[in-house]
């Protein structure tokens, strides 16, 4: 098939050469690639077809909405935005998604999610920048959580975690973590992105979540709306790692 990439704003063509090249420095071979390919072209024209996924096709295709603020969708936008220029490239948009790859290393798994959560980039996450996480993520599920709630989980987290008690998670403090918490490394990995074909039908990918933790989720947060359970559900995969801490 080969893929094919071109615009209309003097922006390199993409070929089967540069699929090859993606296939060998990722996890994904040249078929895979070929089928996000279909995917990526898909996402790229849900608002302007240039070739390109800008932020609001982003916000369109992965959240659903697009054009309020929040914290949670900026940092996931800027994971792809690999170049910082405001757009996803193909490129851009396969070296993000393979981190979830099945075959992708735990150590970048770790790394990535580490530094996910590290917004100041110091090298550190801190209790408030955890905070600002959190409750971003609370309001991209349409979940208002009390602040009990939010203390919560936060006290639970750097008690687990902060091993030093100095108030901030250091990558070795993180890393101890994610290896003793086997429910979050398996939430960086999408076991669909092993078997990609053309026919890969949409971004978003609900894990396999029982019943019991969608209800305990569900209770502590204190909504009945099926909308945020529905929410929770497709969401307990990438950057929603500390959320299992809900109801634990």
């Amino acid at each position: 098939m080969g893929c094919m990439y071109s615009t209309n704003n003097g922006r390199k063509n993409f070929g089967n050469c540069e699929c090859i090249i993606l296939a060998s420095e990722t996890c994904f071979s040249v078929n895979e690639i070929e089928a996000l390919y279909v995917l990526y072209r898909r996402l790229g024209s849900s608002a302007v077809d240039e070739g390109l996924i800008n932020k609001k096709e982003f916000e369109l295709a992965l959240l659903g909405n697009c054009g309020q603020r929040n914290l949670f969708v900026d940092r996931v936008f800027k994971w792809f935005d690999l170049k910082n220029n405001g757009v996803i490239t193909f490129e851009d948009f396969v070296r993000s998604l393979s981190i979830f790859h099945p075959s992708t290393s735990e150590t970048d798994k770790i790394a990535f999610a580490f530094n996910f959560y590290d917004v100041r980039n110091t090298g550190y996450i801190e209790r408030a920048e955890l905070k600002d996480m959190l409750l971003a993520i609370f309001e991209e599920l349409e979940v208002t959580p009390s602040d009990n709630l939010v203390e919560a989980i936060l006290e639970k987290t750097f008690v687990e975690v902060d091993h030093k008690q100095d108030g901030k998670i250091d990558q070795e403090e993180w890393k101890e973590y994610m290896a003793r918490s086997p429910l979050l490394m398996k939430n960086m990995t999408l076991p669909c992105l092993k078997e990609l074909t053309t026919t890969f039908p949409s971004f978003f990918i609900s894990s396999e979540v029982c019943d019991s933790d969608l209800r305990a989720a569900r209770d502590v947060c204190g909504s009945k709306r099926s909308k945020s359970s529905s929410k929770i559900q497709n969401h307990q995969s990438g950057p929603y790692l500390l959320l299992q801490d809900i109801g634990s």
